[in-house]
């Protein structure tokens, strides 16, 4: 019984341009962060028994060495590395002048020969060489010793003995045999001011000389011939056929960065990734419509297949994480708390097998997560409270865990022998999982949603809402009560959402907490309805519906519960009233609008349970007498009343679901107003004392007895 939502020709093109952009959007975004490489992705590690079929090499290829080695070969040839200096004529000429100038006049206490002298042994110091002190050091620290002196066009090589530092050339001074004497008078003239550095470091030579050098080393050690055998199904990986296989994956690397060889993977890429879209896109259409006209759903549900291959992709290219620390079961989680588990599977299977596009070891990752996402559906039937999803973050790790361990024993069988990275990875899995908690807030405030815990927390009747409502008005509480438990009982016997619509129940009568004595359950005895114009009458009873609306805004309540609140009553009249004024107007052409609720009717299963639930509890209180046949009538007239008047046409409901919506309020009002049974009269003989006397007479007993007991 359901009639399809109305489009006008505007709107209708505005919808499908609308999902195909969503479709293309994602099929853009995740080609676009997938890793471009054409190169085979195998799974093998050192003294690992080879998984896949006979490995013959395509083309012919070096064998490249590895990076220690390389590493190792450098290391040795710079450590016979001489680096470049070169003398600076300059800088002797400079000091030389600067001496002469400040000793023109001779040094005090020495004659005016020691001018000459000490210009002389500068000069020498100066032809040695002179290098800084820290130069200096650092090269007489290194294994050869050894410079090379730039002289002209000439590279001479030079012990570093054989040059000066600044504090070396300083002493040196003293040491001649004509200065010596003179030391204390030399050490005066601060002659350290006339001695520096003229062989200096020539950076850039040394390093143009020290990149040719490491250049000239070898990345390869060996080639592979096109045709050769590398590898054989079940032969040990050892370190040299590793090394193979690792260069065969750098050469593939490489000669994936053609032009041609890019955009074959590109295409490939978007074939890939469109099929899985479409799939996807085809289950919703087919078996979820509700899901795809629905554009919080929708968006939710691309957004999350988008932003975990981004996700992969990303770690897979720029990061040296493992993929399976992210925790992809929440994809799983998040769909089953807000729609269903098969939505919530197909969900996760479409995303797992985008994500494997990007992975390099795709079996061992698809199977260890569809695992988890499978354990993730089964443990989260409804989520009721926090510990419950800590409980599927547990038995989620342990899945994973058992799974990987599983293909391990079938690839090594050696069950001493584990990867013990990858179960630290699945660990912090584990712990990452717990924020699928805050992210289900997250998602219920940006797209709308409501789960099962934030249901359970709105039906809480101690506080806010529901608290005031119990007091303001106590038989409309009752009401709501009785109502969400004969709503949630059909809800569970079809297959309905038993917890929304027992929420949605509590909430629906809100408005009559505005004027709880105008509505009967509240009332003792007095209707201040019967002094009060039918139209008039009318619009007050209406007006709880309203009332109800605007309370719903003012305590933030969530859309879906004030749905519940718009159509319990669907465009329905208020019969009372409508009849009455008919009957009290016979020959007036009544306006229909005054006594008719502003709706919308039900388009939900949900909602239709909720306006039948409360059409015949409120009904029930009216009989005259509780038995099987006047309640089971009264069911029937009212609910085929509503069916009659056309209050389901919006919604998904069946003439099954209304069959078994009967059955179970029939046998639920049973239950409540059961009839008692009648006690026999007890017949007595005329001298017997009535029901009214026999307590006065019992209690006369007693005391003629202790009467009696004082005379004797």
């Amino acid at each position: 019984m359901t009639t399809k939502p109305d489009h006008t020709e505007s709107s209708s093109t505005g919808y499908a341009l609308s999902r195909i952009a969503l479709i293309l959007a994602t099929i853009v975004l995740i080609v676009w962060a997938l890793p471009r490489t054409t190169r085979q992705q195998y799974h093998y590690d050192v003294d690992k028994p080879w998984m896949y079929g006979s490995f013959i090499a395509q083309f012919d290829f070096p064998i490249y060495k590895t990076d220690e080695t390389i590493k190792a070969e450098q290391d040795s040839l710079i450590s016979q590395f001489e680096p470049y200096f070169s003398y600076d004529t300059e800088v002797e000429k400079r000091h030389i002048n600067k001496f002469l100038y400040d000793f023109q006049n001779g040094i005090p206490g020495l004659s005016s020969d020691y001018i000459n002298v000490i210009i002389d042994r500068l000069h020498r110091l100066y032809q040695s060489g002179i290098m800084s002190p820290v130069q200096y050091e650092r090269i007489a620290r290194d294994s050869t010793n050894m410079v090379r002196i730039i002289n002209g066009k000439e590279a001479t090589s030079l012990q570093i003995n054989c040059l000066y530092s600044t504090k070396t050339a300083y002493t040196q001074l003293f040491t001649d045999e004509k200065l010596a004497p003179h030391r204390a008078i030399l050490q005066k003239c601060n002659l350290t001011e006339y001695i520096a550095p003229n062989v200096l470091y020539d950076k850039e030579r040394s390093e143009a000389e020290k990149a040719d050098l490491l250049s000239s080393i070898p990345l390869a050690s060996g080639m592979v011939l096109s045709g050769q055998k590398i590898i054989d199904r079940g032969e040990i990986v050892d370190e040299y056929t590793y090394r193979v296989l690792n260069s065969f994956d750098r050469e593939m690397q490489r000669r994936s960065q053609s032009s041609h060889e890019i955009a074959t993977t590109v295409l490939g890429q978007i074939l890939y990734v469109g099929i899985f879209i479409m799939l996807f896109t085809i289950y919703l259409f087919l078996f979820r419509k509700d899901y795809f006209e629905s554009t919080r759903s929708i968006l939710m549900l691309y957004g999350m297949i988008t932003v975990f291959p981004i996700i992969v992709s990303i770690m897979m290219g720029h990061t040296i994480l493992s993929v399976y620390i992210v925790p992809f079961a929440i994809v799983p989680i998040l769909t089953r708390v807000f729609m269903d588990s098969r939505t919530a599977f197909i969900t996760h299977a479409i995303m797992i097998m985008l994500c494997a596009a990007a992975v390099k070891y795709q079996y061992e990752f698809i199977i260890v997560q569809l695992t988890s996402g499978l354990v993730a559906i089964y443990s989260l039937r409804e989520l009721s409270n926090r510990a419950q999803l800590f409980k599927t973050a547990v038995l989620i790790t342990l899945a994973s865990v058992a799974v990987y361990m599983s293909l391990q024993l079938m690839q090594d069988n050696d069950i001493f022998v584990f990867d013990h990275t990858m179960y630290t990875h699945l660990i912090v899995n584990g712990v990452l999982l717990l924020f699928a908690y805050p992210l289900m807030y997250l998602i219920e405030k940006t797209f709308g949603f409501v789960s099962d815990v934030a249901l359970i927390e709105l039906s809480n009747t101690s506080k806010d809402v529901l608290r005031r409502l119990s007091e303001l008005a106590p038989g409309t509480f009752q009401h709501s009560i009785m109502v969400g438990n004969l709503a949630a009982e059909i809800a569970n016997r079809i297959g309905a959402k038993a917890l929304l619509v027992r929420t949605g129940a509590f909430y629906h009568d809100i408005g009559k907490m505005q004027n709880p004595a105008f509505f009967t359950e509240n009332q003792k005895g007095v209707n201040p309805l019967n002094n009060m114009d039918r139209q008039q009458a009318a619009q007050v009873v209406i007006s709880h519906v309203t009332e109800g609306l605007k309370l719903a805004d003012r305590n933030n309540l969530p859309a879906i519960i004030k749905d519940f609140i718009a159509t319990h009553h669907g465009k329905g009249k208020t019969k009372y009233f409508y009849i009455s004024y008919a009957n009290e107007h016979p020959n007036e052409e009544i306006d229909e609008k005054p006594f008719t609720y502003p709706g919308p009717n039900p388009f939900t299963r949900e909602q239709a349970i909720l306006m039948m639930a409360d059409s015949v509890e409120a009904a029930a209180r009216s009989l005259p007498e509780y038995t099987e046949e006047s309640i089971s009538q009264l069911v029937s007239r009212i609910i085929d009343g509503q069916m009659a008047e056309g209050y389901f046409t919006e919604c998904p409901i069946t003439f099954y679901d209304i069959s078994q919506a009967k059955q179970v309020l029939t046998e639920r009002l049973m239950s409540i107003y059961h009839t008692r049974v009648s006690y026999p009269t007890l017949n007595r003989p005329a001298d017997a004392p009535s029901a009214e006397e026999a307590p006065r007479k019992i209690g006369e007993e007693p005391r003629k007895r202790s009467e009696k007991h004082k005379k004797n």
